[in-house]
């Protein structure tokens, strides 16, 4: 992973002139006055572990999977927000941590958060360094340290249950690993967020992650059926059954918990077969309210494809849902949905024929498989593209939530109005990526020039949005997760009574308060 942007250095690229020029004159966009910092320019903090934690933790672990040295410590660093990149492309490793710990076992887990407990080291657990909302920068505050746990060597698939459809994993696999591991029973997970090719099966369970095949699928979340999750306190051993009345289901309990309650060394994750037959198209609709309807219909028909997504007129105009159309400006291009099917070869064309039967009945009009196919082939792209633009002098990040249907059309244009307000005259796009009977998500791409000071600027705008979406009834994160970005915003979410349940969890599980402090839960009023 790139340190100071996304994914592989190779496939990073400098914007075409054509698609520069179209910054400046939309968006007055121009080159940032200082180049971006090499790696050696990174300015660290000394080490702050004592020599009597460093060889406790090497006996825990092994010598050779405790590091502090640069490379580490850098790439280990904040996770892939825009002002998590910004910082680094300004040189400024703050935040980075003191050692990084790569356990290979439940038990050496434990023995890390025993240790770390006991000299009050914070522990921020690391899996693919993915995390776009601050969730990977723990409070030092009270810490005499900070240790970055990553769980790269916990990556084995450990069982496969056929007869139930399930296979227990470790955390540290890489989604990619995973399906190629499960591909030899001819099995998938189906979860390909647009991290995919970095993120890991922990991360996923930790945030909620939700993939872009979620309408097929389902989200990560309703895949784990059982886990075990390492604490200070001990071994949490969770699901014995697909559903069960025995009290409330503690594995909700660690889903979404950022690392804030506990470890987790296993899941044992729901898995289906692989799909004989996968095919996608493009359906175009005049306005972004009459293809929510229809997207709507389908979710409450019961006929949603694997993925389905609807890009608003700016989005669909700029081509952000075809990569390899970016800048290309498709006047009146109306509203591009996706469709995709994945499934046995009998089943998908009897899906098809049935969501195209309510799509063109709702006024759909059916573009052919190459839409579908160009979005396919850059699904796992934008983030490159993101870093291309911060190059060129642009702001540009995303940001989501979800809300009912009835509460959709109002949800999106107070984000929009919010952004605006706070940023002049930005760029905003937005999609429906994840629908359900009940309601859907909205996904909002933003990009504005660059200000002397563009961290703040974002800050200053998403606070803005934060308030919108508060307000307006929606959800702060619908697969993003919390962080510290969402923190405030999450709190009035599920208000003080809320919080004070978490925060006795978190007084339960880890009295010391050692795992990734600052994250998710909000001090009590009038503490420090």
């Amino acid at each position: 992973m790139l340190w100071s942007g996304w994914g592989d250095p190779a496939k990073a690229a400098d914007l075409p002139e054509p698609v520069r020029r179209l910054l400046h004159d939309m968006l007055g966009v121009r080159p940032p006055q200082a180049p971006a910092a090499s790696f050696g320019e990174v300015r660290l903090p000394a080490a702050a572990l004592s020599p009597l934690v460093l060889t406790e933790l090497r006996g825990a672990v092994g010598a050779d999977h405790v590091r502090f040295d640069d490379d580490a410590r850098i790439r280990h660093t904040r996770g892939k927000s825009t002002p998590d990149l910004m910082r680094m492309r300004a040189g400024d490793g703050s935040d980075a941590p003191d050692a990084v710990v790569l356990p290979g076992s439940h038990r050496e887990v434990l023995d890390v958060l025993r240790i770390c407990a006991g000299h009050r080291v914070a522990v921020v657990p690391f899996g693919g360094g993915t995390s776009v909302v601050g969730g990977l920068v723990a409070s030092r505050r009270g810490f005499a340290g900070v240790v970055a746990l990553d769980l790269a060597r916990l990556d084995r698939l450990i069982s496969v249950d056929a007869e139930s459809m399930v296979a227990e994993m470790e955390p540290g696999l890489r989604a990619p690993q995973a399906e190629q591991l499960l591909a030899g029973y001819g099995l998938t997970l189906g979860h390909f967020p647009q991290s995919f090719e970095y993120a890991t099966l922990g991360g996923f369970a930790a945030a909620r992650s939700s993939g872009q095949a979620s309408a097929g699928y389902g989200r990560f979340d309703d895949m784990v059926v059982g886990m075990t999750v390492a604490t200070p306190r001990g071994t949490l051993d969770l699901g014995r059954a697909p559903r069960s009345a025995a009290g409330p289901d503690l594995r909700q309990v660690i889903l979404g918990s950022e690392g804030a309650f506990g470890v987790i060394t296993s899941l044992r994750l729901r898995v289906r077969r692989a799909p004989a037959e996968r095919v996608y198209e493009g359906w175009r609709f005049e306005s972004f309210a009459a293809g929510s309807a229809a997207l709507r219909r389908l979710a409450q028909e019961g006929a949603l494809p694997t993925v389905l997504r609807l890009s608003d007129e700016t989005e669909t105009m700029i081509g952000l849902a075809r990569p390899g159309e970016i800048g290309a400006l498709a006047a009146d291009a109306g509203c591009l949905a996706v469709a995709g099917y994945e499934g046995a070869a009998a089943e998908v064309p009897v899906l098809r024929e049935r969501v195209a039967a309510v799509l063109s009945g709702l006024g759909g009009v059916y573009l052919g498989p190459e839409p579908g196919e160009s979005w396919a082939r850059g699904r796992y792209s934008a983030p490159y593209l993101r870093d291309s633009l911060l190059a060129a002098g642009a702001t540009v990040e995303t940001l989501e939530t979800a809300g009912f249907w009835s509460a959709l059309p109002r949800l999106y244009d107070a984000v929009r109005l919010a952004l605006q307000a706070s940023l002049g005259s930005p760029l905003v796009m937005c999609h429906i990526s994840h629908v359900y009977e009940t309601g859907a998500s909205l996904y909002f791409t933003v990009v504005t020039a660059q200000s002397a000071d563009p961290v703040a600027q974002w800050e200053a705008a998403k606070r803005s949005a934060n308030e919108a979406i508060v307000l307006a009834g929606g959800t702060i994160s619908h697969h993003h997760g919390v962080g510290r970005d969402h923190r405030e915003a999450y709190a009035a979410e599920v208000g003080e009574v809320g919080m004070e349940i978490l925060r006795g969890v978190k007084d339960r599980l880890d009295p010391d308060g050692i795992l990734n402090p600052g994250v998710l839960i909000t001090p009590p009023a009038g503490s420090v």
